[in-house]
């Protein structure tokens, strides 16, 4: 018979280690891995390539400053260009998901070129009840901001379908409701994805610091110290524990948030953990301006070696960008730290970063990169095998990387929504050089040759189902 592509003479990342062999890919699954080149209709070279598991990042922000219809288009065109073959969503809706969901789901639907997967946000009691309808529309997993209360709980919700309006709101997320999530979650067999700093802790610091004019990424880091990170990991944890619930933490960056996990983990909470490219790059000592504020902040020098310490050891799981599909226009839009915007960009870059600063500078074996982008996420979020690795019947998403590859990073090269990067100007050491999403290559040599809407929101089911 005559198949589909067959992927030639690239080293291949298999489960049990790395191999030279040939991929073979029909009706969007990979159905042979072999040392011969049998018929196909499409023949990729891949001498001088690695193929790995298709990059999955866990955290991505878009249709919250541009609407869903145009976010997916613009910030799965960046995924493609940056590796990534599944990007999941941090959907944000102020009001009851029976009414808003599947407009959203719809809207975005035609307009993806990777595959995409939803975590839906929990503010309120309504929310609460609606997890099991969440569930039904293939979501499985669900976010807490522990960060949004009382002075602080100001948060832009995603914008209505076909208007392009930004959504301002406040919320309350009280220790009731964290409780009940967490207890719900636990019911239902899924995890709780959780932003952890204490809202009262960060509005007293953040008080205290502008009472003091103080300014810079310095003066944000020390205003949300990582106490309030501990704290908030403690209460959630204890939750957890009683209910027997799965907590997935997501943007870890601090030495003490890691410890406080271990901490919880002895005590038998079951904790994934989940880290960000700019936490093991940026530090408020070695950063100008404010392009880096982010939530939590970025810390200190010997917050960035410890983070990688964790990833060599195993204590983190996985690593998201917590994009964040914003412009300058609105990051800058004061002239202090505490009125520029938390957040930004960081999908187009994550595999570049994880490659030129950790697998080329011997931080990390490429078997663990692949563990922390892809396979991992896929486990937990329960996508695998579908999703996650490259073996026999499961979808033929595979990134294929240069590891010799030298190209400087602009905010350009992406196509995104975003008019700047935190690492413009860096010249990172290893790119992907082709992204293949179910079979079909969506992205060659930093060009996006798919076509918007071929990517299809990801089929899940809860974990104890």
């Amino acid at each position: 018979m005559t198949y589909d592509t067959v992927i030639i003479d690239s080293h291949v990342f298999l489960p049990k280690g790395m191999v030279d062999k040939n991929i073979v890919i029909d009706n969007q699954k990979i159905v042979g891995i072999t040392n011969d080149v049998p018929a196909c209709d499409h023949k990729i070279n891949g001498n001088g390539l690695v193929s790995i598991p298709g990059v999955i990042d866990t955290h991505v922000h878009y249709g919250v400053y541009s609407p869903i219809e145009e976010a997916a288009r613009t910030e799965s065109h960046a995924a493609a260009i940056g590796g990534i073959t599944t990007m999941m969503r941090m959907i944000r809706l102020g009001s009851s998901y029976t009414n808003s969901l599947v407009p959203q789901l719809i809207a975005s639907s035609q307009n993806h070129y990777v595959d995409y997967s939803v975590h839906a946000s929990i503010f309120n009691s309504v929310q609460i009840d609606e997890m099991k309808f969440c569930i039904d529309k293939w979501i499985t997993s669900f976010k807490l901001y522990m960060n949004l209360g009382g002075d602080v709980g100001h948060v832009y919700m995603d914008m209505e379908p076909g208007t392009n309006v930004l959504r301002e709101a406040k919320v309350n997320v009280t220790s009731d409701i964290i409780q009940n999530v967490v207890k719900n979650a636990a019911s239902l067999g899924c995890p709780v994805l959780v932003h952890a700093e204490d809202y009262e802790s960060c509005a007293c610091g953040m008080k205290t610091a502008k009472e003091k004019n103080k300014d810079g990424l310095a003066a944000w880091s020390e205003s949300r110290s990582t106490q309030s990170e501990v704290k908030s990991i403690k209460t959630i944890s204890k939750f957890a524990r009683e209910c027997d619930c799965t907590l997935y933490f997501v943007h870890i960056g601090s030495t003490d948030a890691l410890n406080q996990i271990q901490e919880e983990r002895k005590n038998g909470t079951k904790i994934f953990v989940e880290t960000c490219p700019h936490y093991l790059t940026l530090s408020y000592d070695k950063q100008d301006g404010y392009l880096a504020k982010v939530m939590p902040p970025i810390r200190t020098s010997n917050d960035v070696e410890n983070v990688w310490k964790a990833v060599h050891d195993g204590s983190i799981n996985t690593i998201g960008t917590d994009h964040v599909a914003n412009q300058l226009k609105l990051k800058l839009g004061g002239n202090n730290v505490w009125d520029a915007l938390a957040g930004f960009p960081g999908i187009g870059t994550l595999l570049p970063i994880l490659l030129s600063e950790g697998v080329n500078k011997n931080r990390i074996t490429l078997d663990k990169l692949i563990h922390l982008t892809s396979t991992n996420a896929a486990k937990i979020f329960g996508m695998f095998p579908k999703k996650g690795s490259i073996e026999l019947g499961s979808d033929a998403d595979i990134t294929m990387i240069d590891l010799k590859k030298e190209k400087k990073v602009t905010s350009e090269l992406f196509g995104g929504f975003s008019d700047y990067i935190v690492y413009d100007g860096w010249n990172l050491k290893g790119w992907p050089v082709k992204t293949i999403v179910r079979g079909t290559t969506v992205a060659e040599n930093f060009e996006v040759i798919g076509k918007s809407g071929y990517g299809k929101m990801v089929v899940r089911h809860p974990q104890s189902s």
